[in-house]
């Protein structure tokens, strides 16, 4: 067994790296992390990251476990990343991929509709990117001095509460 495994550590270009996936409510808030190798891609992530997701309503009943959008990057533009939204009832607003739109125009009226895409909501993604930067203001965050991954989560859990507590 290799220092790696099950460390969340992964090569990626600037070298051994782990890949911080985070949903975010629309006040800047974590809601569920999930830790991944560099190398690892964003998309396989989105619907174990939406799974872990579970607000209280502020009185009785259960929990929500679905978010009323979903504002992402071009990263989780796939068509059965779309479907699968489609099918939990997740509206979104994901860019459409340049690669994509040359396919969709390469088959003519063939290709079908474009994907709505709302640019106004779109504009709104820039609180995710805060959120990291407020994770980032952690030095042992930003250059992972936790040799453990369980390490690495606990101190983003709890920098999270931080900031849910702010």
């Amino acid at each position: 067994m290799g220092a790696q495994d099950g460390e969340s550590l992964g090569r990626s270009r600037g070298g051994l790296s782990t890949k911080i996936h985070l949903a975010v409510d629309g006040r800047g808030r974590p809601l569920s992390i999930l830790l991944t190798p560099g190398q690892a891609g964003d998309n396989p992530q989105l619907l174990p990251l939406l799974d872990a997701v579970s607000v209280n309503p502020p009185g009785p009943g259960r929990p929500r476990k679905r978010p009323d959008l979903l504002i992402a990057d071009k990263g989780y533009a796939h068509d059965p990343t779309r479907r699968a939204l489609r099918r939990r009832g997740i509206r979104h607003a994901i860019p459409e991929r340049s690669d994509q739109v040359a396919r969709r125009a390469a088959r003519g009226s063939q290709g079908g509709r474009p994907p709505a895409f709302d640019r106004e909501i779109y504009k709104q993604r820039n609180v995710v990117e805060r959120c990291f930067n407020r994770l980032k203001w952690w030095r042992d965050l930003a250059t992972r001095f936790a040799k453990r991954a369980s390490i690495y989560r606990a101190s983003l859990v709890l920098i999270a509460t931080v900031i849910w507590l702010r």
